[in-house]
């Protein structure tokens, strides 16, 4: 993985440009015994040139049998060590929205939720509502007073996801998630994971408690779920270690959280945009930067649904546009996922993540045929952390000089 020190010490702040184009959760399996997996299954002709031409293999996000949140697993695209950085998805997403987070401040995700009469959780992402109806009930949730003039900032993300911040004095992320992960149970109450953290978990149980007082009669979102507490990790940035201009292009929040954490720039994108639309983005800007980052949803939204087919059809629109990507004439494209998620499980999983590396100017082409995973098994990349993917990159792009005499 990355050694900031040494890529320091060997970067130059010139050679070719490079995309990291990511399919969230792409890594599958297949529905049946002996079948293909949804990457497998999906009509890639443009990919499957890319990996005739290139070289694949396959990615691990954080450890082998570790299934990783979107956090670590990007950080560890990036080239940052997800066990050293480890990032609380509140940050992310509260970045992402435009929220400062800053030294001191608490920041967590939030999922509104659909509550029973019970109080238990029936719908634990309420329906999937809308952002615009999401707003409306972030809307209601404006203005909880808290205690020793601590102030919650409340914002709508996508979708029935929001982001809260904390500030006052005092205050610690170090806080238990209040979502269960299952339905059929209330939320959980939020626990300090160490005793200073008591004071802010208090503070999280009055917040909730208001705002699912606030909720009722909002069906389908009536409840709130928080995960994912953090503050500013205050990370290397991509010009300090890399010596790159680096632009994200994305969708959801989250993930232009991340990317400005780590000192990218973020190019405005609507949340509808499609893929081509996306690559639009990135031909438009291509000239100013030296490195994008382009982020796509839907591949892991369609595996979280268990949505086979649908998470085959996204793929099949990346591959259809992804001519938009390579007219631009990169010195390297990468192909990838974060992490897997197949559509048979349902969520995240350990699975290692098909990884496609196409520079035509400084690579050997191996033996695959096509990209999927069981072509990516015996590919030349071969199995290996992702956080040594942007040190390819850079050799690749020739931004890496000699080390040693």
């Amino acid at each position: 993985m990355a050694n900031f020190d040494l890529m320091r010490r060997l970067t130059v702040d010139e050679g070719g440009k490079i995309i990291l184009l990511v399919m969230d959760g792409l890594g599958g399996l297949p529905r049946d015994v002996g079948g293909f997996t949804e990457l497998e299954t999906a009509h890639t002709p443009h990919m499957d040139k890319l990996a005739r031409e290139g070289s694949v293999g396959l990615s691990i996000p954080v450890a082998r049998g570790v299934s990783p949140g979107s956090g670590p697993a990007h950080l560890g695209l990036f080239g940052y060590d997800p066990l050293v950085y480890d990032i609380g998805r509140g940050v992310l997403e509260g970045i992402g929205i435009g929220l400062d987070v800053n030294e001191g401040d608490v920041a967590v995700r939030g999922n509104f939720c659909t509550l029973g009469a019970d109080g238990k959780i029936t719908d634990r992402r309420a329906g999937r509502i809308s952002t615009e109806e999401g707003a409306k009930r972030v809307e209601v949730l404006q203005n909880i007073p808290l205690p020793d003039g601590v102030t919650a900032e409340v914002r709508i993300a996508e979708g029935y996801r929001f982001a809260v911040v904390l500030r006052g004095a005092n205050l610690s992320a170090e806080i238990e998630d209040t979502d269960p992960q299952i339905t059929g149970v209330p939320p959980l109450s939020a626990k300090a994971s160490i005793p200073d953290a008591e004071y802010t978990a208090g503070l999280i149980n009055q917040w909730v408690a208001e705002a699912t007082r606030r909720l009722q009669g909002h069906e389908p979102a009536n409840g709130v779920t928080l995960r994912g507490f953090a503050t500013d990790p205050k990370l290397p940035k991509y010009s300090e270690v890399y010596k790159l201009k680096a632009a994200c292009v994305a969708v959801y929040p989250m993930y232009k959280g991340v990317a400005r954490l780590v000192g990218m720039d973020i190019i405005e994108t609507d949340h509808e945009d499609t893929p081509a639309q996306q690559f639009e983005h990135v031909a438009r800007h291509y000239d100013q930067y030296d490195f994008f980052f382009i982020h796509i949803k839907p591949t892991d939204s369609r595996g979280e649904d268990g949505n086979f087919d649908g998470k085959v059809a996204v793929i099949e629109q990346v591959d259809a546009a992804i001519s938009i990507l390579t007219d631009l004439n990169p010195a390297v494209l990468i192909v990838t996922g974060d992490h897997s998620t197949p559509a048979t499980f349902k969520a995240h999983t350990w699975h290692p993540v098909p990884t496609l590396l196409f520079a035509p100017g400084t690579h050997m082409p191996d033996r695959a045929e096509a990209y999927g995973e069981r072509e990516c098994m015996g590919g030349a990349l071969g199995q290996f952390p992702a956080a040594d993917l942007m040190p390819m990159a850079l050799a690749h792009a020739k931004r890496l000089v000699k080390y040693g005499a």
